[in-house]
């Protein structure tokens, strides 16, 4: 029986030890299965919480907000849309009135160009009129000047002969017979001088000169090439080949008018129309079409004869043809 009663006692100390061990593991599993349930409730309730639906109030408003939101927006696009459609018919608008602006601008340029053309052909034919009148006055007036200073001349001739005459007279009366007859001696009568031209170069000049500026052109040549020809050493000899020549321009006969003008360059190189020949030459040239040489020649004018009428002309239809009265300098050669 004690045999028995230790052993019996030694399985319950066992079993009291086992069961103690047993306690002391299972506690730390329980406590972490209960810490897991809990955190799965809080979750579920955040969850809960989330996804359960909202009161119908709070959902009503919020749908009223977002659709005035939207008519707001859509209220919105339409006034920028109805302002860039009314901004393009603005816009339209300025620029069809600039396109009319711009045509009736056009319109009126090419008028008023048109307009300065005219007022350029007709100033130059007034200008070449009035020029062709102006020489005639000159040459008129220098003549004039000349015929006084040979009629004075003239005159002091006539007077130093009178006063010849009468000393003469005085010295030596003729004797006379009775009844008033003169002796045989002094029957001889005054004859009539001899070798006088018909006409004097003074009056021939200026018949020519009148029926020029008159437009008797072809009497007027015929008494120019007279003066040339009885007088080619007098000092207008040069003014009346140039006013042959200007009886061909006028007369539109450039191509004999280059070839007068010619004359009175190469002939009378010291003459006071070589300016007026050189300037009426280039023009006959364009005339004729020869842009080139006519270029040349009113450059020629400018160069020559600075400062002159006849050069500022010369500069006013270069401008005009837009071309400069200085030619451009040739490049030069590289050998």
């Amino acid at each position: 029986m004690t045999g028995t009663d230790g052993r019996c006692r030694g399985g319950a100390q066992f079993l009291a030890t086992r069961r103690g061990t047993l306690i002391k593991k299972e506690t730390p599993l329980r406590t972490r299965w209960i810490a897991l349930a809990l955190s799965t409730l809080f979750v579920g309730a955040l969850i809960g919480s989330a996804l359960s639906p909202q009161p119908a109030g709070a959902v009503s408003r919020e749908i009223i907000q977002l659709q005035e939101q939207v008519a707001q927006l859509l209220q919105g696009q339409q006034d920028l849309r109805s302002a860039v459609d009314a901004n393009n018919a603005t816009l339209k608008t300025l620029v069809q009135q600039s396109l009319d602006s711009i045509g009736q601008l056009h319109g009126q340029m090419g008028a008023l160009q048109k307009t300065v053309q005219d007022v350029q052909a007709n100033t130059g034919s007034r200008i070449d009129t009035m020029t062709t009148q102006t020489q005639g006055l000159s040459d008129n007036l220098q003549d004039v000047q000349a015929r006084v200073g040979k009629l004075s001349q003239q005159l002091t001739d006539i007077q130093n002969t009178l006063q010849s005459i009468d000393a003469k007279v005085s010295s030596a009366a003729p004797a006379t017979v009775p009844g008033g007859a003169s002796t045989p001696g002094s029957a001889s009568a005054n004859p009539p001088a001899a070798g006088m031209p018909p006409i004097s170069a003074d009056t021939l000049y200026q018949n020519a000169l009148r029926d020029f500026t008159s437009g008797k052109y072809d009497l007027s040549r015929q008494e120019f090439s007279d003066y040339i020809k009885n007088f080619p050493s007098n000092d207008l000899a040069s003014n009346a080949q140039f006013y042959l020549a200007e009886i061909s321009y006028s007369q539109n006969d450039f191509q004999g008018a280059i070839a007068q003008y010619d004359l009175v360059l190469v002939n009378y190189p010291k003459s006071y129309k070589l300016a007026a020949a050189l300037l009426k030459k280039s023009m006959a040239e364009l005339e004729l079409g020869m842009k080139a040489t006519g270029t040349r020649d009113l450059r020629d004018v400018v160069r020559r004869f600075p400062g002159s009428d006849e050069a500022r002309r010369a500069q006013a239809k270069l401008h005009e043809m837009g071309v400069s009265t200085v030619a451009a300098p040739r490049p030069s050669s590289h050998h």
